[in-house]
């Protein structure tokens, strides 16, 4: 082998691995840049990675690697969602005020502790907060309420009231009075 062709094949190799190196170095500088842009906000963070990576090569990778966050910004924002909707679900279903136990809606009185939770409606029968004055699926005031945006007539005429039922007894026998013995 000639010499000449020698020197030449060696600086094609060289100049070849340089190329390879340079471009090895500004791929990683790059992916550097790209994915702690992903994984942080801070422009310091960002800078410093960069500065890291393309100071040091290839132990400026490995630290790199090392020191990023391990999650993108992406994966926290969806992990902060799914920790909100947990939040939302606890917090939607209800609680006893009187003993902090889970009730459902539908139940008038707390089934641990017997705290009367909702009233019904005089009206229609459909369970009511207990503070309302309205009845919201109706319209029709709570019975010894405040009403409303009523005229003078309306609040002058007596409220209709309710008779309870009386209880079912049982009909008295009829009897005849017997006359009494006379004391003598």
């Amino acid at each position: 082998m000639d010499p000449l062709t020698t020197n030449n094949f060696i600086l094609g190799l060289t100049a070849w691995a340089i190329a390879f190196l340079v471009a090895l170095w500004v791929s990683l500088i790059l992916w550097t840049f790209r994915d702690i842009r992903s994984r942080a906000r801070d422009p310091l963070v960002r800078i410093l990675a960069v500065i890291v990576v393309a100071l040091l090569f290839l132990p400026g990778i490995v630290v790199y690697l090392i020191l990023r966050p391990s999650r993108t910004l992406e994966e926290e924002y969806q992990n902060s969602l799914e920790e909100e909707a947990l939040l939302q679900s606890i917090e939607d279903s209800p609680l006893c005020p009187g003993c902090g136990r889970r009730i459902v809606d539908a139940w008038t009185v707390c089934p641990n502790c017997h705290t009367k939770l909702k009233k019904p409606c005089h009206e229609c029968g459909m369970l009511m907060e207990l503070p309302w004055n309205l009845c919201p699926f109706c319209g029709t005031p709570a019975p010894g309420m405040r009403r409303e945006n009523i005229t003078m007539d309306e609040a002058l005429r007596p409220l209709p009231v309710e008779e309870e039922p009386e209880p079912e007894s049982a009909p008295e026998p009829a009897t005849e009075s017997a006359p009494e013995p006379d004391a003598e």
